[in-house]
């Protein structure tokens, strides 16, 4: 039997920049952006929403559609959404659902449709597409998070102006920007495809939301369609700045889960350092990581496993958890296929990481540095292996949080979930 490190649970002190009244907050943002004026008393607004893990998401859209709602409007809710949901509307609308945004929760209708209307062709030759209920509104209104890219570094990653592309586009125009952005690359489409939705006259604006390391959300900002793209760039440079990364680079990183409520390449690869073709250690803003091992699939993704194929190894719990029809939708969609290859797998924990650590260049496992966090969402805590504690000791930001122990196995070699390990010693960021 090949022997693995101890490990003991470590806190990463990252600053805490969450919102004391998120409510509050997004109506005061509101309130100071005279959006309601750009709409008649009546008028229909569409509201696009998408489909990450965003942290309190349901209250966020829930004071959108109030704001709107108080402004004499007749607001909707629409899934800005590309492929996902299988590519279905019925599929679209379950994933808002699920997230908590439906008819009932959120006091307006949710229209889900694939229709769109074409807006013309952009500037470098891109035809670009709306969704034809948002089109035939008076206004559209996107929410959407602000966040770094999985797949590209740039002035303009994720957030409301790629909403403006993929989201607003539909299954539709997700095929045709895709095919281009591998032609001209991801931030070059983003914006093209994004400026000419906005000459469109439709968007009146959006709402903007970051959040900081801890998974809370840390600010809200209402921007008008007019300098959007600048307003948008600075919002993305602050959320930057609060990314948390894991400490020290490792020869084994483990996961419990990924998935598309986690991020849309299943897991963040600006934390993994991977790349979503299968690239080693492509970011030079995050540590490396020898092999990474996945445990299973977010119930929350919905059996859309796209991104596994970055993984060195995974549980056989995951390969059975995978709906294959939204996963091979979302990768050629994307122009991806290698973001679904089906990586090395055995029936347990044990397993996996004893097959795993042999593979990282260590005469000795027991020299085999260990990390394990229970997604690339949440690395408040961290589960290290002890053969670091000189370093762990060293770093400013980190505090041990438990005692050192054998990676617990049951008798059949697996693991419990991340959290039940970490026991009392809570997690910093706050769930959602």
């Amino acid at each position: 039997m090949t022997s693995l490190p101890r490990v003991l649970p470590v806190r990463q002190k990252f600053p805490d920049h969450r919102l004391a009244d998120i409510p509050g907050e997004v109506r005061r943002e509101l309130a100071a952006s005279q959006f309601a004026g750009r709409i008649p008393k009546g008028g229909r607004v569409a509201i696009g929403v998408g489909s990450r893990g965003i942290a309190n998401i349901a209250t966020i859209v829930r004071g959108v559609v109030e704001y709107w709602k108080s402004a004499g409007c007749a607001p909707f809710l629409f899934p800005a959404m590309g492929s996902h949901g299988a590519a279905t509307a019925e599929g679209q609308a379950e994933v808002l659902e699920h997230y908590g945004v439906d008819e009932r929760s959120m006091g307006c209708p949710v229209i889900s449709r694939l229709d769109v209307t074409p807006l013309g062709r952009s500037v470098e030759g891109i035809e670009t597409f709306m969704d034809r209920n948002a089109f035939e509104a008076d206004g559209v209104f996107l929410v959407n998070r602000v966040k770094w890219h999985t797949d590209f570094a740039g002035r303009i990653e994720s957030g409301l102006f790629k909403m403006m592309a993929i989201g607003l586009g539909k299954f539709a125009g997700a095929q045709r920007y895709h095919t281009h952005a591998l032609k001209i690359g991801l931030e070059a489409m983003v914006l093209s495809v994004g400026r000419q939705v906005l000459a469109s006259g439709k968007v009146i604006g959006g709402l903007a939301i970051l959040e900081d390391a801890n998974h809370n959300t840390a600010r809200v900002a209402a921007i008008a369609a007019e300098g959007l793209e600048e307003k948008e760039a600075a919002l993305l440079e602050l959320a930057k700045s609060w990314m948390g990364r894991i400490p020290f680079p490792l020869d084994v990183l483990t996961l419990d889960e990924i998935g598309k409520n986690i991020s849309g390449a299943g897991m963040d690869t600006k934390v993994v350092n991977r790349g979503i073709d299968g690239e080693y250690n492509p970011w030079d803003t995050a540590p490396s990581f020898v092999r990474v091992y996945v445990r299973g699939l977010s119930p929350q993704s919905y059996g859309n496993a796209v991104g596994f194929g970055m993984a060195d190894i995974v549980h056989e719990r995951l390969v059975r958890a995978i709906d294959w029809t939204p996963t091979r939708i979302n990768a050629m969609t994307s122009g991806r296929p290698a973001s679904i290859r089906i990586p090395m797998n055995f029936p347990s924990d044990r397993e996996c990481l004893e097959q795993i650590v042999t593979t990282v260049g260590k005469f000795d496992t027991r020299d085999v540095t260990l990390g394990w966090i229970p997604n690339s969402l949440d690395i408040g805590t961290i589960v290290l292996s002890e053969n670091l504690m000189g370093e762990i000791r060293k770093h400013p930001a980190l505090e041990i949080a438990g005692p050192a122990s054998d990676l617990p196995f049951d008798k059949a070699g697996d693991l419990p979930q991340f959290e039940s390990f970490i026991g009392a010693a809570e997690p910093v960021h706050v769930a959602h």
